[in-house]
């Protein structure tokens, strides 16, 4: 990495926002009696709980760091929990995180307000024999040193973070990781390190490669989202890692990304892996993590909602339970019964269907179907077109897209990998910037959309007509730069192509190329009469992933054909259960 560097750019102090009502620095130790509350609208706490603030902790390279600590009273020798991210250790009870509960529909009493944002509750788990602790990074808040976004560096200091919760006087000496989003990719990269005092590990939705799921979706230079976590979630007294600047820099793969990607054959903990079908940010990393982990104990569950209420939800707190009180306190409760696999299937009517055993996914039973487009006819069938045509259009005009239609006749589910297969070619430019979607339609051929969240008031309606797509899910979506083409042949799957993003392969005028676009894993039930369509659009088709963000638009001009039929059969590729 000689020629290939971070680049920095200076922290600042937390806002008022993001400021919790413990956040102030005040090492101590107090004792939480049971039935305290932080406030008056947040959970009062069931037992009483030892609080240490602001405790020091060193890592190997001299950096000091400090965490929240809460643990049960008592001589008990009880197992931790690890929330890590950069979010302040005392965020939970401030104005963003409040804000978040009210957005997506969720009460603030069903947490205390002590924990940390999409981390474990510590009035739960406390009662339950659980330690938690909530460190502020390497760089925020009061911590030392330069923050980093995602990278093997902090998994280093995850590392360091467990080995020292591992062996304090009143631990068992097994440590967990437990948390949504950042709290997840956290612990992709921790479980890598190895760390002995390590037990398992429960990743709820997350990315797992920087440049493929965050800054560079498809080759695209998609960074409103990257901005958002860079300037609204990295407070300190120092510096912080400038991923805008880093993706400008460095738009092809490097050294710099790959250090982003988790060492996933040295991930051998018990995993119980959470994800679900509809987050545009965390579904592909967390399908990938889960497939590429060495672990021989792991476990998935596909949930139909938003990370958030399900993470929270008190069934699912009980089943992490379970799984942690097998792992961290050696407790033969049955755990190993529970399925491989958990899937579910939206129907996008009410009829979702939830905790569908499986040994696999795709499950067992599941075959890749390829339907083929036909241009002509603009529909989608299983048998390729004898006679060429194409479908064109202009990148500046509306309509700047063309979709592709079949009707099912019978019941059809899917569940699984789609991906699309294209003959493509860029008229009057040398490159094309293309999204693709699957879409559900019922029988009149109107789209089929579901909220992911409890909250469905004229608010998530106005944020999610065009955006907020972790709120509300309008079906399978995929992008790529047709010029990132090429594919890894390492990491490419019959089912998954993955492109290496090594090179840049320009168009020339008239040149017609194949492209595989993967689209983000579905679990979707078809009824008699209902219909997929199948876009392709040079504009980004569902939007952007919060309200609020930057919205990318295409590097397109001029107009796009799509071959279909004959040498030029463009497919897609859906994952059909047999009936």
């Amino acid at each position: 990495m000689s020629d290939i560097h971070k680049i920095f750019t200076p922290s600042g102090p937390l806002p008022p926002p993001r400021t919790g009502l413990l956040t102030a620095f005040e090492p101590s130790t107090r004792t939480l009696k049971a039935g305290y509350q932080l406030a008056p609208q947040f959970r009062a706490l069931p037992v009483d709980i030892v609080f240490e603030k602001d405790v020091a902790v060193t890592l190997r390279d001299g950096v000091t760091i400090h965490v929240d600590l809460f643990r049960p009273v008592g001589d008990a020798k009880v197992p931790v929990l690890l929330a890590y991210s950069p979010y302040g250790k005392a965020q939970g009870s401030s104005m963003s995180v409040m804000g978040v509960f009210g957005l997506v529909g969720l009460d603030n009493k069903i947490v205390s307000g002590l924990e940390k944002f999409e981390g474990p509750d510590p009035a739960y788990w406390c009662a339950h024999g659980y330690a938690i602790c909530n460190p502020d990074l390497r760089g925020c808040i009061d911590s030392e040193g330069d923050s980093v976004l995602w990278d093997r560096q902090e998994g280093r200091d995850a590392h360091d973070l467990i080995e020292w919760l591992g062996t304090r006087d009143w631990s068992n000496g097994k440590v967990g990781m437990s948390g949504t989003s950042y709290l997840t990719v956290a612990q992709w990269f921790a479980a890598a390190e190895q760390p002995r005092h390590l037990a398992a590990i429960n990743p709820w939705e997350g990315v797992s490669d920087v440049y493929r799921d965050l800054v560079l979706r498809g080759g695209m230079p998609d960074t409103g989202f990257a901005a958002l976590l860079q300037n609204g979630s990295f407070f300190g007294k120092n510096k912080k890692e400038d991923i805008l600047a880093e993706a400008e820099r460095y738009p092809l793969m490097n050294d710099l990304w790959r250090d982003k990607i988790p060492d996933f054959d040295r991930i051998n903990v018990p995993a119980y892996v959470v994800a679900s079908y509809s987050n545009t940010l965390h579904t592909a990393g967390t399908f990938r993590a889960w497939r590429r982990m060495a672990s021989q104990n792991k476990w998935l569950r596909i949930h139909n909602g938003q990370e958030w209420p399900d993470y929270y939800d008190e069934a699912n707190v009980e089943d992490q339970r379970r799984f942690f009180d097998r792992y961290l306190k050696d407790q033969k409760n049955g755990w190993e019964d529970t399925p491989t696999v958990r899937y579910a299937l939206h129907d996008f009517q009410g009829g979702d269907r939830v905790n569908l055993p499986a040994t696999s996914f795709p499950p067992a039973d599941v075959s890749a179907t390829k339907y083929y487009l036909d241009a002509g006819r603009r529909t989608l069938g299983t048998s390729a077109p004898a006679d060429k045509a194409n479908a064109a259009y202009n990148v500046d005009l509306n309509p700047n897209a063309v979709s592709f239609i079949v009707r099912f006749d019978q019941e059809t589910v899917m569940a699984g990998y789609p991906k699309a297969h294209l003959w493509v070619e860029a008229q009057g430019n040398d490159d094309m910037d293309l999204f693709v979607l699957l879409q559900k339609l019922d029988a009149h051929g109107t789209p089929l959309q579901q909220f992911t969240v409890p909250n469905h008031n004229a608010r998530i309606h106005d944020l999610t007509d065009h955006g907020a797509t972790i709120l509300r899910y309008k079906g399978s979506d995929g992008r790529l730069r047709v010029s990132a083409r090429h594919l890894d042949g390492q990491l490419s799957t019959s089912d998954v192509p993955a492109h290496s993003f090594e090179r840049v392969e320009k168009l020339w005028p008239g040149q017609i190329v194949d492209i595989e676009i993967d689209l983000l894993p579905i679990g979707l039930v078809f009824y008699p009469g209902e219909q997929l369509r199948f876009v392709i659009s040079s504009r980004n088709l569902t939007g952007t992933l919060m309200p609020g963000i930057r919205e990318y638009a295409g590097a397109n001009s001029g107009q796009h054909v799509i071959h279909t039929g004959g040498e030029h059969a463009s497919y897609l590729q859906l994952p059909i259960k047999a009936a």
